[in-house]
């Protein structure tokens, strides 16, 4: 099979017929062999019954219900992990992304060689407040944090070899951050292409600000996993360690301190009374925490089982 093609969405019932009926134009005029998998998301609108009604007249649509809204990270999982293309696209339910692209993104990946391939929406159409700068200064810091050049992070459309979804994990909030993730795993080759973005035709956009905000702490988040994920001790450690050490030290300089007041008979002070003694105490006990950290992630990391992250209630 040539193509399958992820679609995770939450309540796009106005769109779903519209969609399928582009995809498989595409599709067809370009003789691909293809699925196109539909993630649910724990849609309250006719969405699931509609694409029910999809897969019922065309077994290459196939879909996953999950019981709840479990996020967009949760539902690519899913699709990844059901997915059997040798190439793998993910695009949004909401006719922003344009199907026409898929060819392109397809050669990218079979002739020339790319692990990934990520839209770029050069030119948007969503509120230059709201979405726009807001996105800029995201991917801005996102390219400064992670090392991958690419300019649009948060673009659902991509293309990706059935290889990299098979080896990555996608947990959390972390579907913006899927090129980090390859590039984390071993697949380096990872390309941008300009994309068409339309306009929202139908409905309202599900995400709101407070995407942004998660997305630039996810990014801390994942900077921290890529760097110090498998190996906790080497931060928290070398943390604990300085910390330690500028407790001893402002401990030996107290007690220093006070064998000289002794040694030279003058008038006697309690240690507590110096503010060395507190920065000492302080910094001693929280480099002692830092190192308990280390430890504890190290233990987590050894021990640790998958856990369910999602709960599906049907699936066609």
């Amino acid at each position: 099979m040539n193509l399958s093609i992820v679609i995770p969405l939450l309540n796009e019932e106005e769109s779903l017929n519209e969609l399928y009926s582009w995809i498989t134009k595409v599709m067809d005029a370009n003789r691909f062999s293809y699925e196109i998998l539909f993630i649910d998301d724990g849609s309250t609108d006719q969405s699931w019954p509609i694409i029910e009604q999809l897969s019922a007249r065309d077994t290459a649509v196939k879909g996953i219900r999950f019981l709840k809204n479990y996020g967009k990270s949760q539902a690519l999982h899913a699709g990844f992990a059901k997915a059997s293309g040798d190439v793998i696209i993910t695009m949004d339910a909401d006719l922003q992304d344009n199907p026409e692209e898929i060819p392109e993104l397809y050669a990218m990946i079979v002739d020339k060689g790319y692990d990934l391939v990520s839209g770029w929406k050069k030119k948007r159409f969503d509120s230059v407040v709201s979405k726009n700068l807001p996105s800029k200064l995201f991917n801005w810091a996102a390219r400064k944090t992670s090392g991958v050049a690419l300019n649009d992070f948060n673009c659902g459309l991509k293309a990706y070899k059935k290889v990299v979804v098979k080896n990555i994990e996608v947990s959390g909030e972390m579907h913006r951050y899927i090129p980090v993730l390859a590039k984390n795993a071993g697949f380096g080759k990872i390309g941008e292409k300009v994309v068409l973005h339309q306009a929202r035709k139908y409905g309202t956009t599900k995400f709101g600000m407070e995407r942004f905000i998660n997305g630039f702490l996810d990014l801390i988040t994942i900077w921290f996993l890529s760097r110090f994920g498998k190996r906790p001790m080497h931060l928290f450690g070398a943390m604990g360690s300085v910390m330690f050490l500028i407790g001893f030290f402002a401990a030996a300089y107290i007690g220093c301190l006070k064998l000289y007041k002794l040694y030279h008979k003058e008038p006697a002070v309690l240690i507590t009374d110096n503010p060395w003694f507190f920065i000492a105490l302080a910094t001693m006990i929280i480099g002692t925490q830092l190192f308990l950290a280390g430890f504890l992630g190290e233990i987590i990391l050894r021990t640790k089982n998958n856990e369910e992250r999602y709960k599906i209630s049907a699936t066609v």
